[in-house]
């Protein structure tokens, strides 16, 4: 398993960059040229996410820069070393020597992630790291790193009495620093005598849950975290939460502090059930994003299925209707009655989990089942979901002056019973009937709209789609799309889709016909856009967007706003929320629907094409 992760094709042992992004681009290029990566863009794209996060460049001269994408073909290991060293920002100021680049695919098995992380624990070794410093030729790199490789203990825990110190070690991407920190805080533990047990948040799951038993028992608990960590079962103890690096550096001092207990006692009385030790986006975007996401796979599998159904007639799963069919009735029973039916209150349930962690799921979900119910749609949903969070927030910091006898009653008594009372009463007596009137006026008012003010309407959510290509701007769009799918109004999504096809198929023919204003990585890129493209994913325009932005984005907007006000203009309704020309079948008026695509995606070729610079190779 080692020597087809490592392979001596992609071992450097003459590295020539002087910083750390021509590093990180010789590795790259060595994972690239071995056919490691479906896409060399995307891959470094990942890589410097990962390094804006924090810097891989650990202690003793190492540097671990990683990243777990669909950008990787095969999982992989490059290793370079420098001889002179670089910055990498390490965490000890010197000049990084040993670099071990690590591609692992989006789906990766856990196997393939348990191997990576054994490798990036090894370097923890003094000789391992000395003898790596004095190969000459590849095959030595290898057989240093597979001769010391052990069966490995999972046994994270000196004997069998209750561990004196507990922690929780978790970094982005899960596969090296997170296994890194917990082998030092475990080798360190046991040359102190100490008796502590790990848990990791790795790439492959949490491994080595805490117990409550466990947690009340123990005298301090180290948290060394990069990512959202679970919390609320640490109230009342001494918690150290540091970067995951600390863990890695110090951990002699991590262990020192838990046992005499100096570190602050954890107070889970607010939001903060997860904490992390990166900075994060807060506030109504982060809470929105988290709600749209989860409830995407109910918006996209049950949409499709009703679209299906749409095949056999649109009224084919009415038994009272000349055209019914069994199966069309089966598919929208389960796409329209089912997974249709949950996406509101699963919206609703996941933005006040965002703001209140899981106490605010409930109550929130029962907010926008409230609304769903009772004509509120997708934007009472919303209110919902806003208003179930806050108020869980406020029980939390209301219920905080009670007794400790009374922390384990919160989470399963007094924050559901109140929670879930309060919000439903709120949407009941005061929010739903003013929502559903305004949702009934928006709906009429669209229905209304003339034939120029829809083109105009159109050619604005297509636009919206290419602003940000899956942001916020780009995601407000989808989501009105949306909302007017669930009122019964199909051709503004129609719009939306189709600019948000156009970014990434309009790249894709400007690479194909205007070669000399793209580099061979452009033009190779360019190709997997016009798969991007015709399935709807607009983020294939992103690193173009990203490479020349006062060019490609209003480029990409203005031929996005054409095929949005054209398909508005031709009339075209699309019930299904996402598919690209996959589901062309259930359009109404396809041949126009693909005129206003082509179109829009010509005329953002054409404008790229003539006003970016051509690429001197």
């Amino acid at each position: 398993m080692i020597t087809n992760l490592l392979t001596v094709e992609c071992i450097n042992l003459n590295l020539k960059g002087k910083n750390k992004e021509e590093i990180i681009d010789e590795l790259i290029e060595s994972l690239w040229s071995n056919g490691k990566l479906n896409n060399k863009e995307e891959y470094k794209k990942a890589i410097l996410a990962r390094e804006a996060q924090s810097s891989t460049g650990l202690e003793e001269g190492i540097a671990i820069p990683h990243a777990k994408t669909s950008a990787v073909k095969i999982p992989s290991i490059a290793f370079g070393l420098s001889k002179e060293g670089v910055d990498y920002e390490s965490l000890d100021g010197e000049p990084s020597k040993l670099f071990f680049m690590i591609a692992a695919p989006a789906n990766a098995s856990d196997t393939h992630i348990e191997i990576l992380s054994k490798l990036t624990t090894m370097l923890l070794d003094d000789e391992i790291r000395e003898n790596l410093l004095k190969v000459t030729t590849p095959q030595e790199v290898i057989d240093i790193l597979t001769s010391d490789i052990k069966e490995e203990n999972n046994e994270t825990s000196i004997d069998d009495s209750l561990p004196e110190v507990l922690a929780v070690t978790a970094c982005p991407t899960g596969i090296a620093h997170t296994y890194m920190a917990a082998d030092a805080l475990i080798k360190k533990a046991r040359e102190m005598g100490v008796n502590i047990k790990v848990e990791t948040n790795g790439s492959t799951g949490v491994k080595n849950q805490l117990t409550s038993e466990e947690i009340k028992n123990a005298k301090g608990i180290i948290v060394a975290a990069d990512k959202n960590v679970e919390m609320e079962r640490f109230a009342g103890k001494n918690v150290e939460i540091v970067p995951v690096k600390e863990g890695i550096k110090n951990p002699e001092g991590l262990i020192k502090n838990a046992l005499n207990q100096s570190a602050p006692i954890y107070q889970a009385n607010t939001t903060g059930e997860k904490v992390s030790t990166k900075k994060e986006k807060t506030g109504f975007y982060k809470h929105l994003m988290s709600g749209v996401s989860n409830m995407l796979p109910f918006v996209v599998g049950g949409g499709i299925l009703i679209a299906i159904s749409f095949m056999f007639g649109i009224q084919s799963s009415n038994p009272s209707d000349p055209s019914f069919n069994p199966l069309a009735k089966l598919l929208n029973d389960i796409g329209g009655g089912n997974a249709f039916f949950l996406m509101i209150p699963v919206m609703a349930g996941f933005i006040g989990m965002s703001i209140a962690d899981r106490p605010g799921f409930a109550p929130a979900m029962v907010g926008g089942l409230i609304s769903l119910n009772n004509g509120g749609g997708f934007l009472g949903g919303l209110i919902g979901g806003f208003l179930g969070g806050y108020i869980v927030v406020f029980l939390k910091k209301l219920f905080a002056k009670l007794p400790e006898s009374f922390e384990g009653l919160k989470p399963v008594l007094l924050y559901p019973l109140f929670g879930i009372f309060i919000t439903g009463a709120l949407m009941y007596g005061v929010i739903i009937n003013p929502i559903a009137a305004l949702n009934s006026g928006v709906t009429t008012f669209l229905q209304g709209l003339g034939t120029g003010n829809l083109v105009l309407l159109g050619a604005l959510l297509g636009g919206m789609m290419a602003v940000d290509m899956g942001g916020p701007v780009n995601k407000s769009a989808f989501t009105f799309g949306i909302m007017m799918i669930t009122a019964g109004n199909y051709y503004p999504h129609a719009a939306v889709m189709a600019g948000g096809m156009v970014p990434p198929l309009g790249i894709a023919l400007a690479t194909t016909f205007f070669k000399n204003k793209f580099s061979r990585d452009e033009r190779d890129a360019g190709k997997v856009c016009y798969v991007m493209g015709l399935s709807f994913i607009t983020e294939g325009a992103i690193p173009f967007a990203a490479a020349d932005p006062i060019r490609v984005i209003p480029a990409c907007v203005i031929g996005a706003a054409i095929a949005g006000g054209l398909s508005m203009l031709f009339g075209v309704q699309l019930p299904a929320p996402h598919g690209g020309l996959f589901v062309l079948p259930v359009v109404t008026n396809p041949v126009m629907y693909l005129i206003s695509i082509v179109l829009g995606s010509v005329v953002t070729a054409l404008i790229i094409g003539f006003i970016k610079k051509p690429v001197q190779e």
